[in-house]
């Protein structure tokens, strides 16, 4: 008796660590998958990129923006307002995942959550944050069939609550890990917006998305259109990303 419940706790201790040592290396390949996804969408280097963003919903008139955006090993960057000309001088600065705007007629920078609106359907977070992976722990729920197209399926959940999203749910294709679509979830598990991915051009070695669409999940017919034009890579020092560097930029 005393044999067979050995061998039964053994056989259950072996189970155990074959299950954590799967999970393991599933995580694993999540978090990979999810790498190579950031990767097609920023460079690794430090690059600066304008961004033009427009805004539409029903019976409201439609809102343009322009930004430019420094971004320094996808932990550090900067954002410019260029349009509109009332608020060109105004800049958010991110370093990690703290992040500070910084405004002409204020003397000091004020301090901001990432999940903040900046503009239309569009959070700090998503402009000042050039990476998935840094924030979100991955897991592969699943894999969909699309137009003929596999996609990993995965599930992104915040590292804390200063991430901009809870949760992210995100399609990303086989086999070359082009991003495709993602659904924006609050702490609440409700759904907040859609993003999908599109207009991919060749861009610094690699095919990349060029335009992200972002609606809103709870008000019908209102979204932001995102435009990334002039993406180059660019030799960035440290002292950029310092509030002193910045006020002189005011």
């Amino acid at each position: 008796m005393q044999v067979k419940t050995l061998q039964y706790l053994l056989m259950v201790i072996f189970m155990f660590f074959t299950m954590a040592s799967i999970a393991s290396e599933d995580a694993e390949l999540a978090q990979g998958i999810l790498e190579k996804a950031d990767q097609i969408r920023f460079p690794r280097e430090s690059f600066q990129v304008d961004v033009n963003i427009n805004t539409t919903a029903p019976d409201k008139p439609a809102d343009r923006r322009k930004y430019q955006v420094l971004s320094k090993g996808n932990e550090n960057s900067v954002v410019m307002t260029t349009e509109p000309a009332s608020e060109r001088g105004q800049i958010l600065l991110m370093k990690g995942r703290d992040l500070w705007i910084f405004m002409p007629e204020i003397s000091q920078p004020i301090r901001l959550s990432m999940s903040q609106r900046l503009t239309g359907q569009v959070a700090n977070g998503d402009l000042a944050r050039a990476n998935f992976a840094g924030d979100y722990n991955a897991t592969i729920l699943r894999t969909d069939a699309i137009d003929g197209d596999k996609y990993y399926v995965l599930e992104l959940i915040g590292v804390d609550r200063s991430v901009t999203y809870h949760k992210v749910l995100y399609w990303v294709r086989q086999p070359d890990f082009w991003p495709y679509r993602a659904e924006f979830y609050s702490l609440s598990d409700r759904l907040l917006k859609t993003a999908r991915y599109d207009n991919f051009q060749m861009i610094l070695g690699k095919k990349r998305p060029t335009r992200l669409v972002m609606t809103d999940a709870l008000r019908t017919g209102e979204e932001s259109v995102l435009e990334y034009t002039e993406m180059k890579l660019r030799d960035l020092p440290d002292k950029i990303f310092t509030k002193d560097y910045l006020k002189k930029l005011e």
